[in-house]
């Protein structure tokens, strides 16, 4: 077959064709071969993935079978353009070795070319794993954060996550080293002995962030809860409202206006009194006492009539008063009372007190106090309380 040229002269394409097969190694041939079917699965298979993206997205409401998709594209990219390196040098270039000083023939090693190249895919095929999983970790975030106000979840939460991500990374370069002919054996001697080093100079601030951590999975409190106090100043309230969650500590503040800071690995350690956990409504138990001479059955009901003029006292459930024992001159009587609001328990106490105080005092109701009676006993008898000569 032969066609006129642009100059007037004959082009042959059989004896063209003959000088390129000619020209050409027969050695290229499986290797275009292999390139022409490397670019044909990657073409095909990023088609493919993109489609069932585009339906699966339309099904469904959440974005991580969007992002686990385009992961997975990637990956499969990856493979087979390491695929199609991997086949090329296996019959370029069949070992990698190294040249002795005084020359002579290439020398082969444990190394192949082809551990090279599946070496370096080992290290980026984990980066697209890292940002799926960082996706995940994203969407986990998002929904603790929108059921908590927290400074500790928007502070800890994308350390975590990023902490996650360079976790996968550092697994995948940790894979890839063997292959690259790199014994991670000293690595990891090493990173033994740094990281023991830095538990023992950091003991503290280490157990402080696993402790903030743990307070977010456990949550004993949150901010604006009403806790009790173990390490309050000394003459100041024992209870405080938190006010921040912090990564290394917490701080509390409490009735006078002082904010205690307050080491997360300290709260860890100890029982929390939590009173605004379980809801506004709490118990309050409040002592009370009264001379053996006074008529118990009414100092009991001063002490409701009293309970229900207070502001803030739930008449469901009904207070009650009960007798908790017997003293060396009185009886100990203590009022229980439900409140609406826990943070108004001091001031009910208060109240419920002063009330109860008035009302023994206008009912006759003794209120005992520690007292001695001094009898002189002389020759002629007992002479009496007090001396009553000159």
């Amino acid at each position: 077959m032969s066609m006129q040229s642009p100059t007037g002269g004959q082009l042959d394409f059989q004896q063209i064709w003959t000088k390129v097969v000619d020209y050409v190694d027969p050695r290229w041939l499986p290797g275009l071969i292999v390139l022409a079917l490397a670019g044909l699965i990657y073409i095909v298979a990023g088609w493919i993935l993109r489609r069932v993206e585009k339906r699966l997205a339309a099904r469904t409401e959440t974005d991580l079978d969007d992002e686990f998709l385009r992961a997975l594209r990637k990956v499969v990219r990856l493979t087979v353009v390491a695929w199609a390196i991997s086949q090329l040098l296996g019959q370029w270039v069949p070992v990698l070795g190294t040249r002795p000083p005084e020359g002579g023939e290439w020398v082969a090693n444990d190394v192949q070319p082809q551990d090279w190249v599946w070496g370096i895919w080992t290290i980026l095929v984990f980066f697209p794993i890292s940002r799926f999983v960082g996706h995940v970790m994203a969407t986990f975030e998002q929904k603790v954060m929108s059921r908590s106000d927290t400074a500790l979840d928007e502070t800890a939460l994308p350390m975590v996550n990023r902490f996650i991500r360079f976790l996968v990374i550092a697994v995948g370069v940790l894979l890839a080293l063997p292959q690259l002919g790199i014994s991670i054996a000293p690595l990891l001697g090493g990173a033994g002995v740094l990281g023991l080093a830095l538990s023992f100079a950091a003991k503290d601030t280490l157990s402080n962030l696993i402790a903030g951590v743990l307070l977010i999975m456990d949550r004993p409190f949150k901010v604006g809860d009403r806790i009790e106090l173990w390490n309050a100043p000394r003459e100041t309230g024992t209870w405080g409202d938190v006010i921040e969650i912090g990564l290394r500590a917490t701080k509390i503040r409490n009735p006078d206006n002082l904010v205690v800071v307050v080491p997360n690995n300290e709260i860890m350690r100890r029982d929390i009194i939590n009173y605004t956990m379980s809801g506004d409504d709490i118990r309050l138990r409040i002592p009370f006492s009264c001379a053996y001479e006074s008529d118990i059955e009414r100092a009991k009901a001063l002490l409701k009539e009293v309970a229900h003029e207070v502001k803030g006292v739930k008449l469901d459930p009904a207070p009650i008063v009960i007798v908790r024992g017997f003293g060396p001159s009185e009886v100990n009587l203590q009022l229980r009372v439900w409140i609406m609001e826990a943070r108004s328990r001091r001031r009910i106490a208060d109240e419920i007190t002063e009330k109860a105080m008035v009302a023994f005092a206008e009912a006759g109701v003794e209120i005992p106090y520690p007292k001695r009676e001094l009898y002189i006993r002389g020759d002629g008898g007992v002479a009496g309380l007090l001396p009553t000569g000159e």
